[in-house]
Order: structure tokens, then C-alpha cells, then sequence
């Protein structure tokens, strides 16, 4: 049952995917959340995020940043970012902000990642919408209350992934 809420992989930092092997295994479209998953939540785009933007857009990638947040905030980030479009006010776990993304990218739900901090939102539409799922850990713990209330529930479905990967393992051996 809490499958649908579990990502394909989890990781501590978006900064620690290899998108280089993710684009030899044929992703060319990533979906990016912003807050937690790129920068805190409210800042602006660091040097950090920008590098990452450049050499995804030299090595070919289509990205669209998807967000529930008002039109001000996205843009303001997407614009100080190389090669990224925005979807404002998505809706997310709604997959029609999903499916929206993939058509301005012209990618087809194999060939696209998502990137995000949150399970009920991210993961969740991502997952709805067929889409390979990448969560990863908040960048900073200073959240508004919906979320941190969030947070505390995410702590059970990650419990259970982290047991069903740890089973799977051992039917591997």
C-alpha cells in the first residue's frame, strides 16, 4: 500500500546524482522541485545550483522546475539558472503538471527523472504520472509547519522503503 509513495532511488543531496550516467542510460528530461531539492526554501539560485544547470545543459538535458509556489519565486530562480522553464502553481501530486513538464521538454515518461525533497508531493505525483522518482534529503530543516507535519508521516513510509530494500537485498543474495 505505501508503495506508491516509495521513489525509485534516495539520496542525501541532488548534488550527489550522477546525471552524467543518468543521461548514458537514456534520461534526457529532468523535473526539478525547488525549495529543499535545489537551494533553501526561499533562496535564491548559489553558485552550487548554477554549475549543476550549466552542465546539465551541456550535456544535452531538457529541465523544467516544477513548483506549487506562486509564479514570483520560480521565475525569479529559474532566471539566474541555464536552460530551465517553469511550471508555477502545479498542483503537485496532481500528474497533469507532470505530464505538462514532459510535453515542453518532449520527453516520454521513460526518458525523464524527477528530482524533489518531499514524499506526498514529489515522489507521489511523480510516481502517479509514471515518472523515475529521486528523493532526496531536505537541504535544510527551517520549513513552514504544513511540511514539518509532513515530515513526521514521511518518516514512516521511509521506515518501510528502507525495510523493503533491505528484503530485497537479501532475495538478492
Amino acid at each position: 500500500m505505501l508503495q506508491v509513495f516509495y521513489p525509485d532511488e534516495y539520496l542525501d543531496s541532488t548534488y550527489q546524482i550522477d546525471f552524467e550516467q543518468k543521461y548514458h542510460e537514456g534520461y534526457r528530461g529532468i523535473i526539478f522541485d525547488v525549495d529543499n531539492t535545489l537551494v533553501e526554501h526561499g533562496f535564491p539560485a548559489d553558485a552550487r545550483a548554477k554549475e549543476l544547470f550549466e552542465r546539465l545543459h551541456e550535456l544535452g538535458y531538457q529541465m523544467i522546475l516544477l513548483s506549487n509556489n506562486k509564479e514570483p519565486r520560480v521565475k525569479s530562480f529559474c532566471d539566474d539558472v541555464v536552460g530551465a522553464r517553469y511550471i508555477f502553481k502545479a498542483g503537485k501530486p496532481k500528474k497533469a503538471g507532470y505530464e505538462k513538464a514532459r510535453e515542453m521538454m518532449r520527453t516520454d515518461r521513460d526518458h525523464t527523472l524527477f528530482v524533489g525533497d518531499q514524499i506526498f508531493t514529489d515522489v507521489w505525483g511523480a510516481n502517479r504520472a509514471g515518472i523515475h522518482t529521486i528523493l532526496v534529503k531536505p537541504i535544510h530543516p527551517k520549513e513552514e509547519i504544513q511540511i514539518v507535519i509532513k515530515r513526521y508521516l514521511e518518516k514512516i513510509v521511509l521506515y518501510f522503503y528502507q525495510r523493503n530494500l533491505e528484503k530485497i537485498m537479501k532475495e538478492e543474495k
